[in-house]
């Protein structure tokens, strides 16, 4: 995959993040792994791997949809998107960037109260080991929300003066697809001609 370019202060924060994403699940493996050999090899099992990969994974699901946010990967109906001219490609832009506005606006609006709340009595999970998952993910989900929110307007301003991008209809699935049709359609012709096969 090619990365879609930097552009601006909001994208290098994001940049940052999602480099965190990448190598979380390394770290979650390793200490999976490690849980594993404690508990079946040295029989010590312990007592914080299985909160701590929860902990991790859910950074690495909101991280995630923060780069692709910034990638622009999120779904788009190109064969609506590239049939139209360009001021309404806009308009759809900008709906679209509304549309994120106001659902984490209403996601932040929502559960501010919740998470000052969990924060500020430092909730803790309730298990043997205790983490304070509760005190720390449910600010963390509105904040990333929030960078989520920067970003959709950052990515409208950027991409506002840039030519349009086309989808390749011809893509990867396709291109398989006309390979698989020509190898049948030699085979159809090979079995109707067997003196054909003999001679090669």
């Amino acid at each position: 995959m090619v990365e879609h370019e930097r552009t601006g202060w909001v994208d290098a924060f994001t940049w940052r993040f999602s480099r965190l994403a990448m190598i979380l699940p390394a770290v979650i493996v390793a200490i999976m792994f490690y849980e594993v050999l404690m508990r079946y090899v040295f029989e010590r099992p312990t007592l914080w791997v299985n909160e701590a990969s929860l902990w991790m994974g859910g950074m690495v699901y909101l991280f995630s949809g923060l780069y692709a946010m910034q990638q622009r990967s999120h779904i788009r109906i190109f064969i609506l998107y590239d049939v139209v001219p360009l001021p309404l490609r806009r308009l759809f832009d900008i709906v679209s960037m509304f549309c994120v506005i106001i659902f984490c606006f209403a996601v932040i609006w929502g559960g501010f109260g919740e998470a000052w709340a969990k924060m500020m009595r430092w909730e803790r999970f309730g298990t043997a080991w205790d983490p304070p998952i509760p005190a720390t993910m449910k600010p963390l989900i509105l904040f990333t929300l929030f960078v989520v929110t920067v970003q959709a307007v950052s990515n409208l301003i950027m991409d506002w003066n840039r030519p349009p991008e086309h989808l390749d209809i011809t893509d990867e699935v396709d291109i398989n697809i006309e390979e698989i049709k020509r190898a049948q359609a030699e085979a159809a012709a090979e079995a109707e001609n067997p003196l054909k096969r003999i001679k090669h």
